[in-house]
C-alpha cells in the first residue's frame, strides 16, 4: 500500500515527465550557440542592484546575474536563457516565460529541464528562497529578514528584464511557470497579477491551503523540517541524498499566518 509521500512522489514525478514531454514537444528545439558572445549588459533599476563580479557565464545563451534590493533581504540571483537568435537577430523581441523554482530550491534548478528553454522565448529565473513562497511575509523582522518575495518578482524583476532585455512587453507574451512552491507561486502571481501574466502552469504545485497536509509543508519550511517535504526537493545534491535545508527557523505564522484552521 502506498504512503502519501509515497503517492505525492510519484505523481511528481509524473507530472514533470508530463510536462516535459508537453512543453518539449510544443517549444523546445535544439539549441544553438553563437560562439564567444558575451551576455548583455543590464542597467541598474526598479529598485535592483547588481552586484559587482556577481555575474555568472554559464554559456553562449545562459547567464546569472546577482541583486541587492531592499524588499528582500540579502543577495539574490536572477538566471536568464536566451533564444540562440538573440544576438543574431536584433530588431526582434521575443515572449518570456518566468520559472519559479521548488522549495528549498534555487534558479540552477532550471538548467536540468531542458524543456523550460527555447528558440522561441526568453526564460527568466529569479531566486524564490528556500522558502520565500512567493509571498510577501506577514512576518517582516525574522532571522530571514526582509522577505517580500512578491513584490521583488513582480514590480521589481518583471519591469527590470523589459527595460534590459528585448521583450513583448505584454500579457499575451508572458508566462509565468512553477514547480511545487513555485507551482503555487506560479498560480498565485497569474490570479493577483492577470494584467501581467496571461499565460499560467504550475506543476505537482502545493496550492489548496484548505489541506492539512499543504499546511503543515508551509508549516516545515518554516520550522526547518527537513524529511516529506525534502523528499520531493528539486535541490537534493547528487550522490548526497540530503536536502539542503530551509534556511534559518522562523514563527509558525511568519509567512501566511496561522496554520490553524478553525
Amino acid at each position: 500500500m502506498r504512503t502519501p509521500l509515497t503517492t505525492w512522489r510519484a505523481r511528481t514525478r509524473t507530472a514533470l515527465v508530463a510536462a516535459a514531454l508537453t512543453m518539449t514537444a510544443t517549444l523546445a528545439a535544439p539549441l544553438a550557440h553563437a560562439e564567444g558572445a558575451a551576455p548583455p549588459v543590464l542597467s541598474d533599476g526598479f529598485g535592483l542592484t547588481q552586484v559587482a563580479g556577481g555575474t555568472e557565464v554559464h554559456s553562449d545563451d545562459d547567464f546569472t546575474i546577482t541583486v541587492t534590493t531592499p524588499q528582500v533581504a540579502g543577495p539574490h540571483r536572477i538566471r536568464i536563457f536566451l533564444p540562440s537568435g538573440y544576438r543574431t537577430d536584433p530588431g526582434k523581441r521575443w515572449p518570456v516565460a518566468y520559472f519559479l523554482h521548488g522549495g528549498p530550491g534555487n534558479p540552477d534548478d532550471a538548467a536540468a529541464a531542458p524543456a523550460l528553454r527555447s528558440d522561441s522565448m526568453i526564460t527568466v529565473v529569479p531566486d524564490g528562497g528556500r522558502k520565500g513562497w512567493y509571498a510577501d511575509w506577514l512576518m517582516q523582522n525574522t532571522a530571514e529578514g526582509a522577505a517580500n518575495w512578491e513584490t521583488f518578482h513582480l514590480k521589481q524583476v518583471v519591469p527590470f528584464i523589459d527595460a534590459n532585455l528585448r521583450t513583448i512587453a505584454d500579457k499575451d507574451h508572458r508566462a509565468v511557470v512553477g514547480l511545487s512552491m513555485g507551482g503555487f507561486g506560479a498560480l498565485h502571481y497569474g490570479e493577483a497579477r492577470p494584467d501581467l501574466f496571461g499565460h499560467v502552469a504550475s506543476l505537482s504545485g502545493g496550492i489548496d491551503f484548505g489541506m492539512a497536509e499543504v499546511r503543515a509543508a508551509v508549516l516545515a519550511t518554516e520550522l526547518n523540517v527537513t524529511g516529506a517535504w525534502c523528499a520531493v526537493s528539486t535541490s537534493t545534491p547528487s550522490g548526497t541524498g540530503q536536502c539542503t535545508g530551509y534556511g534559518p527557523t522562523v514563527d509558525s505564522d511568519a509567512i501566511f499566518g496561522s496554520p490553524i484552521r478553525s
